[in-house]
């Protein structure tokens, strides 16, 4: 039987269909018909299926008879925040509901949430309890705890596991290249502090414990934070990253909140132009200046995961693949 996997074009899913793969296993790939697929197209057992998260019915026909669903498509930057709304939380109702068709085989629905969800840690940069009262910030933040309020929801009649991984980063991820690029460059603005405190995972890192939880015996409804069991300063991050590319930021300077704001609407209007999704908003500001902590530990032990990566060998295996794959 087959893994259905949702997001699998995206960068954390390319791993995780890349690790599904390696084990053996047969992975059944949603993806757009805009999307580009040349890298799934090189790994054995996986078979795509055209369709999105917003089309049910093409949902409904690439569940039937899967053994479990990990959900892990989603957007991160929209034109509107609706978008975020009927992408993350209706789509993930629309996976919700192929699932419960398949019931009967479906063993297992890995929904893959966000660190974001439970919103910014304290001034002192202290770890979020999982159990804390969630305080999103941003329209994906709250698209996100809508979809795991759906999935909650279902608990009862599916066996859900919800992922709410920190900053992820890795080879095939284009949101964080601008930091590298940055420092290729020798300059290296930054909002907030550089005494900012932050958790991070490496993408194949991340893609395990997606693994793990498919098989892992753990309550129903259950969540877990993913991180690299590390808490980094953001100075800190600069310097492992300037180590991996052998070349350091000759400047360095903080962007005050009302530059940044200003480049927020320009990013804005230069989308709503081109009708593009841009990543830089006035909404997006609500976190760029905040600690974001967060603590695996109870993830390491209910699904027997560990991460292998800490970012300053991360930082090396990125910038390998970046340079190898022509992108820094």
């Amino acid at each position: 039987m087959a893994i259905l996997l949702t997001g699998g074009t995206g960068f954390l899913g390319s791993h995780i269909a890349e690790q599904l793969s390696a084990a053996g296993r047969n992975v059944r790939a949603l993806v757009r018909q805009s999307s580009d697929t040349a890298f799934l197209r090189t790994l054995p057992n996986v078979e795509l299926r055209e369709g999105s998260v917003e089309d049910r019915e093409s949902v409904l026909r690439a569940a039937a008879g899967t053994e479990a669903i990990v959900h892990s498509a989603g957007l991160v930057k929209a034109r509107r925040p609706e978008e975020f709304f009927r992408v993350n939380t209706i789509g993930t109702d629309n996976v919700l509901a192929a699932a419960l068709e398949n019931k009967d085989t479906v063993r297992r629905f890995v929904f893959v949430s966000s660190q974001s969800v439970a919103g910014p840690s304290d001034v002192l940069g202290t770890a979020v309890d999982i159990d804390a009262p969630p305080r999103p910030v941003t329209n994906y933040a709250r698209s996100k705890l809508a979809a795991e309020k759906k999935v909650l929801a279902r608990k009862d009649e599916l066996p859900v596991v919800i992922l709410r991984p920190c900053a992820i980063y890795g080879p095939r991820d284009r949101e964080i290249l601008a930091f590298f690029k940055a420092i290729k460059a020798g300059v290296m603005p930054y909002m907030g502090s550089t005494e900012n405190k932050l958790s991070m995972i490496y993408g194949p890192d991340c893609a395990a414990a997606c693994l793990r939880a498919i098989d892992a015996d753990v309550p129903s409804g259950s969540r877990y934070f993913l991180d690299d069991g590390n808490v980094y300063r953001f100075g800190e991050m600069i310097e492992r990253v300037e180590t991996a590319m052998g070349k350091r930021a000759w400047l360095r300077f903080p962007l005050p909140r009302p530059v940044i704001h200003t480049a927020a609407l320009a990013s804005e209007l230069y989308g709503r132009v081109f009708n593009k999704a841009v990543m830089l908003t006035r909404d997006k500001c609500n976190e760029l200046f905040e600690q974001w902590v967060c603590n695996s530990s109870a993830a390491q032990k209910a699904l027997d995961w560990q991460p292998r990566v800490q970012f300053d060998q991360g930082a090396k295996e990125t910038v390998a693949w970046y340079r190898e794959a022509g992108w820094l």
